[in-house]
């Protein structure tokens, strides 16, 4: 249908169609018509004065061949660009959703009262305590609201100091994840860093009752405090920034966990981030490694972890910088303890997000994102070199080409991206096979029903970490009741009141809590987290 130019001057009621059609709506209209009411809007600007927006239209008029008209026109642009009125509600709350019906006030004269019970009208931390549960926080927060209203510089806090502290964080911040970053984060920030945490993490070993024995193992604290940071931004930090985020504390189970601290007596039964137990584990291997104990582990160390199944391509990978993270990043070619506990955890248990999005970067190796055929090869031809000098004759690379791209299924014919490795649900079997060659093998002598019934099993299994764990802190708590049974001379004569490892204390907190020489000297040696 063609629209001829005199039909828009002559008709005022197509004209306003047109022009409220065009506001916002111009990828609706065919190019050659845009063209043409672009042309009439131009005519209009250079003919006509401007008018205030809502001027009614004047009645149709015919215009002379004069370039100045007799009857004013309205400007076409003020009716595209007049706004709207429309009262759209606030969506985005980045301090969480304020809640109306909130008396913060009743909350604030709680808090007064309870002051007024203290001694002097000023808590220390342990009364603290008491305050968080009245503000509705759990305990484990006493340590982050006792320093954010000034106790650290005095060991007191007031009870005006602390109302003040919270009024204001009331008023800004109107869920958990925004008052725990609030309360954490440095001054104008509003992201944790690992440092942030260790308050927290401090009072949470001087006073759960899970970890009272380490209280005669001051050599411990900083070991047990660095493996907890690092879990905590493993599996929260999401970005990978290095910065946790109120948006990642509302996306993870951090704060609910936190909260079971207070519930839960055994600190060994939270598996999530606090495990005294995993932590005993992870400290010990990288203690095995670190042969010369320089506080680091260097590329020959880490490849003699579990009899060298791990691929030294895919280890030099790891020392290229590709996930190393932090201040220590490729300090002289060397791992430091922090970045060891995310290898572990990592290689321990690759059906974790984030070990996924670990091993894809150190595939990745021209950063694409994407794992191309050359690739994939790349890391494969060692596999077969190792097999080959084992007397196993390896699988092809077009074959096994072929069983992961039926593995995986990728979304793009030869090209696997981190998308398809989250998706296909066998991320663990696809890296093994590619960098682990142990691993490869068994898998390679697994039923493949029984693999497919793993996949497909939805119930609250243990995690391949927490089983790993598990079963590590079992064989080192042996080896350590042997080796005291041995020193005592026989094994009938052992006695459970002799002085026991750690191992052994983190499941009989009830028993002597005595740790053993040799342990002590390698937490001691360690350097604190402040410094990593």
């Amino acid at each position: 249908m063609m629209i001829k130019e005199t039909s828009l001057r002559r008709d005022p009621d197509l004209r306003g169609e047109l022009a409220f059609l065009a506001r916002g709506c111009d990828f609706v209209l065919p190019s050659r018509f845009k063209k043409r009411l672009k042309s009439f809007q131009q005519t209009q600007i250079q003919n006509k004065p401007e008018k205030k927006p809502g001027t009614p239209l004047p009645p149709t008029a015919t215009f002379p061949s004069s370039p100045r008209p007799l009857s004013p026109v309205p400007h076409v642009n003020n009716l595209v660009n007049a706004p709207l009125s429309v009262n759209i509600p606030q969506f985005y709350f980045p301090e969480g959703l304020p809640d109306a019906c909130s008396n913060y006030e009743q909350t604030l004269s709680k808090i007064e009262t309870a002051f007024m019970d203290i001694e002097d009208q000023k808590a220390d931390i342990y009364e603290m305590g008491k305050i968080a549960k009245l503000c509705g926080c759990p305990l484990y927060w006493k340590a982050p609201m006792f320093r954010a209203a000034g106790g650290e510089r005095t060991g007191l806090v007031s009870a005006p100091s602390f109302i003040a502290m919270w009024r204001k964080l009331l008023n800004d911040h109107h869920d958990d994840a925004s008052k725990f970053i609030c309360l954490l984060a440095k001054p104008s920030c509003n992201s944790l860093e690992q440092e942030d945490f260790i308050p927290l993490l401090q009072d949470v070993v001087d006073t759960h009752p899970g970890l009272t024995f380490l209280k005669d193992a001051p050599e411990f604290h900083s070991r047990y405090i660095t493996t907890v940071i690092q879990r905590i931004f493993y599996t929260v930090n999401r970005s990978w920034s290095g910065k946790i985020t109120s948006t990642e504390i509302r996306k993870s189970n951090f704060l609910q966990t936190l909260a079971l601290l207070e519930e839960e007596e055994d600190i060994n039964q939270i598996t999530d981030y606090f495990s005294y137990e995993h932590f005993y584990v992870i400290y010990c291997k990288f203690w095995e490694l670190d042969s010369d104990h320089d506080l680091y582990i260097s590329q020959a160390d880490l490849s003699r972890y579990n009899d060298q199944a791990s691929s030294n391509r895919i280890i030099e990978r790891i020392f290229s910088g590709a996930v190393t993270r932090g201040k220590t990043v490729q300090k002289e070619g060397r791992m430091s303890y922090a970045d060891f506990v995310w290898f572990l955890i990592s290689e321990e248990d690759k059906r974790n997000p984030t070990s996924i999005e670990y091993w894809f970067r150190c595939m990745d190796v021209d950063g694409d994102g994407v794992l191309s055929m050359y690739e994939l090869e790349y890391f494969y031809e060692e596999q077969c070199e190792r097999m080959e000098a084992m007397g196993i004759e390896p699988l092809p690379f077009h074959d096994l080409l072929c069983q992961m791209l039926d593995l995986v299924k990728p979304a793009t014919d030869g090209k696997i991206t981190l998308r398809d490795l989250k998706r296909c649900r066998m991320a663990h079997i696809f890296y093994d096979t590619f960098f682990n060659l142990e691993k490869y093998l068994d898998h390679e002598q697994r039923d493949p029903f029984a693999v497919q019934k793993d996949v497909e099993n939805e119930g609250p299994e243990p995690s391949d970490w927490d089983r790993f764990a598990a079963e590590e802190y079992e064989t080192l708590v042996a080896e350590e009741s042997a080796q005291a049974q041995f020193q005592e001379g026989s094994f009938e004569d052992y006695e459970t009141e002799e002085p026991v490892s750690p191992s052994e204390i983190g499941n009989k907190g009830n028993k002597s809590k005595i740790v053993t020489s040799s342990l002590s000297e390698k937490c001691g040696k360690l350097q604190s987290v402040d410094e990593e």
